[in-house]
């Protein structure tokens, strides 16, 4: 505070002095709130904390960084047709695909053995064992996790895609998951600056393998998204992106 600004500032009432600290508190705060982040990255960067090693690290630096993209159109769920595209050609659906390749002790309710009755999955993204059982109340418990979301590929460039990519990407196995229901409503869109699985053991293996499902289709990622994921991939020294 300048030494006009001191004197004008004994000179005021207690209220006013009080309402000069409140908002001199409030610029301080902004303030803070606006570089702290930036000082951590910096420091970060320079201890050592998103050095990463391993062929997830190395894919993610071949990925294009693009921060505020703007669509060129509004994100349509539709237009990916999931379970409407089968890539292996046996018949089955996606969902049902997935279920059966994530769950043990799958029985099945045809004998087409496409729709998966029920199973046990070793979920990954919290930790849990879950029974699922087909039904109305209760197949909501195991859900089909896209491990790059639909929206966040739309934002990084499946907008421009036609309707055939949007499709294979969609139905792609390689970036679907067997998850706990309730843990994937929660990531909804999300990308690793906002959201990783709440077992941390298994953040490792989903950065990489978003960094893979990215690269396969050359979609972006933000500056943040790629801050987040060289620093968990720092924590797991050679990590590799998943090959399947």
């Amino acid at each position: 505070m300048t030494r006009r600004r001191r004197r004008a500032f004994r000179g005021s009432s207690p209220l006013e002095r009080l309402a000069i600290l409140v908002v001199l508190a409030i610029v301080a705060g902004v303030t803070a709130g606006l570089l702290l982040p930036q000082v951590s990255v910096t420091v970060g960067k320079a201890t050592g904390e998103y050095t990463a090693t391993g062929s997830a690290a190395d894919t993610l630096a071949t990925l294009n960084v693009v921060d505020g993209r703007k669509p060129s159109s509004t994100y349509q769920r539709d237009a990916f047709g999931f379970r409407e595209y089968d890539p292996d050609g046996n018949g089955c659906d996606s969902r049902n695909d997935t279920l059966a390749r994530d769950l043990k002790n799958v029985t099945y309710a045809n004998a087409e053995r496409c729709k998966v009755e029920s199973g046990t999955l070793d979920d990954p993204y919290t930790g849990r064992t879950i029974t699922f059982k087909r039904g109305q109340t209760t197949s909501a418990a195991v859900q089909i996790d896209h491990v790059v979301a639909l929206n966040n590929a739309w934002k990084s460039g499946a907008d421009s895609w036609d309707t055939k990519k949007r499709y294979e990407f969609s139905n792609d196995p390689y970036n679907l998951l067997a998850v706990d229901g309730p843990a994937n409503v929660e990531k909804g869109d999300a990308d690793a600056s906002v959201w990783l699985p709440p077992n941390t053991s298994y953040d490792c293996a989903y950065v990489a393998r978003q960094i893979g499902v990215k690269a396969k289709y050359g979609l972006s990622v933000t500056s943040a998204e790629k801050t987040a994921m060289l620093k968990t991939l720092a924590d797991c020294p050679g990590q590799a992106v998943p090959e399947h």
